[in-house]
């Protein structure tokens, strides 16, 4: 265990909104969709029911369908679920469009940009320890920790890239928590 002393901040990153998605429009061929209200469409048939996220083509404003279950007997969903597509649950709405499984059947991606935060606290860069800082992801939001630190300390990518450590992959796309440590200043 080290003897010097070092300060352990938190970073949160939380989303501010919910993602565009980015799925060809089959009236007007644009790129991207949102499912505006977040409403659900359900039908039964029998004792089957199918259960649909509506999204509206941000250019056209054609309503699609994303397929959330298809020919499923009413009494494997819970009741919950079930009241939650009847009353169009917000939350429920959130997480179904934030399942990557969905996001593969229905074959959209999640575009990020713009709608998410980071919640940081003041870091002194002029510090003569290093600084510990714990990320944290309230949503599966996939941000370059690179890009992130540099945000997050106001410093350029390079400047940054030279006074961290950190044990994962900084070039790739994390949705996941992580640890890093920023060294003083040569």
């Amino acid at each position: 265990m080290s003897s010097q002393p070092h300060t352990v901040l938190p970073w949160v990153v939380s989303r501010t909104s919910l993602p565009l998605l980015s799925m060809r429009c089959i009236a007007c061929r644009s790129e991207s969709a949102t499912i505006g209200d977040g409403k659900f469409r359900v039908n039964a048939n029998g004792k089957l029911l199918d259960v649909w996220l509506l999204a509206h083509c941000t250019s056209c404003d054609r309503t699609a369908k994303l397929t959330v279950h298809e020919r499923t007997p009413v009494k494997s969903l819970s009741p919950t679920a079930l009241d939650g597509y009847r009353t169009n649950d917000p939350a429920l709405a959130a997480s179904t469009l934030l399942d990557p499984l969905i996001a593969h059947r229905n074959r959209f991606t999640l575009d990020w940009k713009g709608v998410w935060n980071l919640n940081a606290p003041p870091t002194p860069l002029d510090h003569a320890w290093p600084i510990h800082i714990e990320v944290v992801f309230e949503d599966p939001i996939p941000v370059r920790p690179d890009r992130l630190i540099a945000y997050g300390l106001a410093l350029s990518r390079n400047e940054a890239l030279q006074r961290i450590k950190c044990e994962i992959p900084l070039r790739r796309p994390s949705n996941t928590g992580f640890n890093f440590t920023v060294m003083p200043a040569e």
